[in-house]
């Protein structure tokens, strides 16, 4: 992809496992559900702002590669995690297909540890092309949550029109970010004061 064609993400960085921000690249917007990767710029300016969860340089090779028509994919990849995440948080079973999804994504690079000379001693390795890497680590990192035990802590924001998904670390957290806590407040507030006003 050409540097010009790459453009900045808007959806946003919370700061969540990786599988769990790609998800909320379907996010609102004052009330209006957004698509965070509406083409292959959006899609590379995120790969670009979340790089650092990427094995050294992976997010930039697969941004060098990245074409219009691996769109699909990753758009696909991510559905499917927000269907996963959906039953997961309602305490429902994973889906056949959005599973299906998921499972081809983390098996398009399979990767193998092996020992280096210098830190980390340990490192991984892959033969698959850079885009597809980038895919499956998505995959995978989703893998993650939904199979283990932080599958328990998942949430789906509890505030006003949102659409996202996080892992709760903290006991008394329910929403995604202080933003949509504020709005929930803000919206029980006047609920409270329009029922007084209307009694």
């Amino acid at each position: 992809m050409k540097p010009e064609e790459i453009e900045e993400t808007a959806a946003p960085a919370l700061g969540e496992p990786l599988g769990i921000e790609f998800c909320n690249t379907r996010y609102a917007s004052r009330g209006d559900v957004r698509e965070g990767l509406a083409g292959a710029g959006p899609l590379a300016g995120w790969l670009r702002a979340h790089a650092a969860a990427f094995d050294d340089g992976l997010a930039e090779a697969a941004v060098r590669d990245l074409a219009e028509i691996d769109l699909g994919r990753f758009v696909a990849l991510r559905d499917a995690i927000r269907a996963l995440a959906r039953q997961a948080v309602h305490g429902g079973d994973p889906l056949p297909e959005p599973l299906a999804v998921v499972n081809a994504a983390a098996a398009a690079a399979p990767r193998w540890p092996y020992l280096a000379l210098t830190p980390p001693m340990v490192a991984e390795e892959t033969a698959a092309p850079p885009v597809d890497a980038v895919l499956a680590a998505i995959a995978r990192s989703a893998i993650e949550i939904l199979g283990g035990p932080q599958r328990a802590d998942l949430r789906a924001c509890g505030g006003p029109g949102c659409v996202l998904f996080f892992v709760k670390h903290h006991p008394r957290r329910e929403w995604c970010s202080s933003g949509c806590g504020n709005r929930a407040r803000v919206s029980r507030h006047y609920e409270r004061h329009r029922t007084t006003r209307s009694s």
